[in-house]
C-alpha cells in the first residue's frame, strides 16, 4: 500500500473550503500511483470541520478511513505547539474533530499549546503523534524536554525539506528518529496535487485503520520511496500555490481556473 503520511485538502488555511479543489486533490493523488493518504489538514485552517463533514457525506466509510473512489483517506491534523513547530496526530474522525473542538481556545498564533501539554493529551487520547519536519525553520521541536519528546510515536521525513536538501534531510531526521526510538515515515505536505509522489511510505499490507497503520509503522513493515524527479515535483507544486493564490488575491476563482485548465 502506497501512503503519503503528511498531506492538506486545502490550497491555504485563509480560504474557504472548496470541495470541488479537494477532489482534484484525491483524484491526483490516486494518479499518482497513492493507495491511502493521511488527510492533516492544519488544526486552525478555516472550515476544519466542514472538510470532513463533506468526505463523510459523500464516500463510504472503510474501517478508520474514507474510500474516496479508490483511495483511502485517514483522517488527522497538523498542530502547531507553543515553541514553534508542527506535530502530525492521526485518528478516526470522531476522535479528530473531537480533539479539534478541544483545541479551540489554542489555535491562534500566540496561544498555541506547549509541546508537553498537547502530548500528554494526545497521550490520554490513544492518538497516533508524530513530529511534522522536525527541522524546518523556524521549529524547535528537537531542543524540546525529552519527556515531551517521548510521545512521539514517528517523525515525518518531509517532501518539501528533501527538496532542499535531500541527504542532509535524510540523515538529521534518522539520526533524530534513532534517538527517540521510532520509526520515520514519508509525507510529501503537499497543498496542491503535483507533489504527490516525491516520497512515498511503501507499506507491506493494505490497512484501513489506525491501529493497523501503527502496527505496520512500529513493525518497521514499510520502506519509503523516492521519486526521481523530487525537487521538480516540489518546486513545480510550490509555483501552482503561489500562482493560485496570487488569482484568489486578484478576485478571480483560483479553483475554476485550476479545473478547467486540467480539462
Amino acid at each position: 500500500m502506497n501512503i503519503d503520511f503528511h498531506t492538506h485538502g486545502k490550497l491555504a488555511k485563509y480560504l474557504a473550503f472548496s470541495p470541488a479543489y479537494t477532489d482534484w486533490l484525491f483524484g491526483e493523488a490516486a494518479s499518482a500511483d497513492l493507495d491511502a493518504i493521511c488527510l492533516t489538514e492544519h488544526f486552525n485552517t478555516l472550515g476544519f470541520d466542514q472538510v470532513y463533514a463533506d468526505i463523510a457525506a459523500r464516500f463510504p466509510r472503510e474501517g478508520d478511513a474514507f474510500n474516496v473512489n479508490g483511495l483511502l483517506v485517514f483522517p488527522g491534523m497538523e498542530v502547531d505547539v507553543a515553541e514553534s513547530g508542527h506535530t502530525l496526530v492521526l485518528g478516526t474522525m470522531e476522535e479528530i474533530l473531537d480533539f479539534n473542538r478541544a483545541l479551540e481556545p489554542y489555535k491562534a498564533k500566540g496561544s498555541f499549546l506547549p509541546l508537553a501539554e498537547l502530548a500528554e493529551e494526545v497521550r490520554r487520547r490513544g492518538l497516533f503523534f508524530g513530529a511534522a519536519h522536525p527541522f524546518r525553520a523556524p521549529g524547535h521541536i528537537p531542543e524540546q524536554p525529552r519527556e515531551a519528546l517521548a510521545a512521539f510515536q514517528f517523525v515525518d521525513l518531509n517532501g518539501k525539506d528533501l527538496a532542499h536538501d535531500f541527504e542532509g534531510t535524510i540523515a538529521k531526521t534518522y539520526a533524530f528518529a534513532q534517538e527517540l526510538g521510532v520509526p520515520v515515515v514519508s509525507g510529501s505536505d503537499t497543498h496542491q496535487a503535483f507533489q504527490y509522489g516525491c516520497a512515498v511510505t511503501v507499506m507491506s499490507e493494505r490497512v484501513t485503520t489506525v491501529a493497523g497503520l501503527r502496527a505496520q509503522v512500529l513493525s518497521g513493515s514499510y520502506r519509503i520511496s523516492y521519486a526521481s524527479d523530487l525537487a521538480f515535483k516540489v518546486k513545480t507544486a510550490s509555483m501552482l500555490k503561489r500562482a493560485l493564490k496570487e488569482i484568489d488575491r486578484l478576485g478571480g476563482d483560483y479553483v475554476q481556473t485550476l479545473i478547467a485548465g486540467a480539462e
